[in-house]
């Protein structure tokens, strides 16, 4: 019996997203896994407990259970396999790439050098041509870089007598060439269709259109636009691993770590809050979704812990887009599953004159997603968490459209 196949590839719904570790952003490495199913790079979980920042002694940085003693944790073999895995994919993927690019630029020189040939041909006036009888050999033997012959069977002596028939022979030659080569990528670029709309039925973790900016977003009437503000993120709080617009209304997660002053207020993982804090009052605001393939949007305290995860606090409340078509609302480490259709834009009421925090779906009108009784003991701010490991993630306060 044959045994498995060691190639590269990966199932289609593995992303890096399920490889990552939320401690580094990275992709796992030496991954343990702890009792409650979570897993992180060993070093990571070792620093992260070695500086007592993970909540109780030794527990999970994600949902708070006890942990193992570091001397205990052992590395996973199956997830290291699949990272190892996935990041030869990566690598053998990027690499098929530049084929394919150095083929159509071949392509694309093949159709230069037609369209001169025809543009000399369509030229009245030629220069004569040397000796008569002169022997002109084209020999134009050229492959595809995956793979396609492109040798010219026809590639033989010619007695060229003028150069109207040299130029004809060159120019038959190049174009027998281009009509492989086309015929080549556009055999090759149906399947990839075909496969690309294959992978687009498959679920996806973390595969999401992009809005379309070309039409503003429409107005409306709605029933919180006395209340609507716009709030500002908060520079002392956001992690090292955010970068945020000058107009302090877009976060984005950054390529590379950024050099902020570190402080005791900034997140450890990618979340940010807002400056503003309500302890009274009615607010309305609204936050722009589509760019980011995982987030979560709600409220907390600024005393909540910076080690600790939105939603997963006493003094913290969220709903939760996970990017395996499910979306959650979070307290207290309490998980509610909403269903499976994602916002795009997600609206926020908190009503403190009630003890009340909504959440809406925003489109022409506002569809309920999630309510729930809130205390206002401490003052709430505005709070939101982005998922590392897709540099390019972003959230945007937008501008309340009525």
């Amino acid at each position: 019996m044959a045994g498995p196949d060691p190639g590269p590839a990966v199932p289609v719904w593995l992303a890096e997203d399920d490889l990552g570790c939320i401690i580094c952003h990275g992709l796992l490495a030496w991954p343990a896994t702890l009792p409650c199913g979570h897993s992180f790079c060993r070093d990571c979980l070792k620093g992260l407990w070695a500086a007592g920042c993970a909540g109780p002694p030794r527990s999970c940085p994600t949902c708070r259970a006890s942990a193992a003693e570091p001397r205990q944790l052992r590395k996973n073999t199956m997830l290291q396999e699949l990272v190892d895995k996935y990041s030869r994919a990566l690598r053998e993927a990027a690499a098929q790439k530049s084929i394919k690019e150095v083929g159509r630029e071949l392509t694309e020189l093949v159709e230069q050098l037609v369209g001169i040939v025809r543009n000399l041909q369509s030229q009245k006036h030629l220069p004569e041509s040397g000796p008569e009888n002169e022997r002109s050999t084209l020999s134009m033997g050229m492959s595809s870089s995956d793979g396609a012959d492109l040798a010219l069977a026809s590639s033989k002596p010619v007695t060229s007598d003028t150069p109207e028939r040299k130029m004809k022979d060159i120019l038959h030659d190049l174009e027998e060439i281009q009509k492989k080569l086309q015929e080549n990528f556009t055999w090759k670029g149906a399947l990839e269709e075909h496969l690309q709309v294959k992978l687009q039925e498959a679920p996806s973790s973390s595969s999401h259109p992009l809005p379309d900016h070309s039409c503003p977003a429409p107005r409306r009437a709605f029933q919180f636009a006395q209340w609507a503000i716009s709030p500002t993120f908060d520079l002392r709080s956001h992690s090292c691993s955010l970068e945020v617009s000058e107009d302090c209304r877009v976060v984005t997660v950054s390529h590379w770590p950024q050099t902020h002053l570190w402080n005791h207020e900034r997140f450890v993982t990618c979340q940010v809050l807002c400056s503003q804090a309500f302890s009274s009052g009615q607010q309305y605001w609204e936050v722009d979704t589509q760019h980011c393939s995982h987030w979560a949007v709600g409220v907390a305290s600024w005393g909540m812990r910076r080690t600790q995860i939105l939603g997963r606090t006493k003094d913290s409340y969220c709903v939760e887009w996970k990017g395996n078509s499910q979306l959650s609302a979070w307290h207290m480490v309490q998980e509610t599953v909403l269903g499976s259709d994602r916002p795009k834009v997600v609206g926020i009421w908190l009503d403190l004159e009630e003890g009340k925090l909504a959440f809406y779906s925003v489109a022409d009108q506002e569809t309920l997603l999630y309510e729930c009784p809130v205390s206002a003991s401490s003052p709430l701010h505005p709070a939101f968490w982005l998922y590392g490991l897709n540099p390019g993630n972003s959230l945007t306060i937008r501008p309340v459209n009525v």
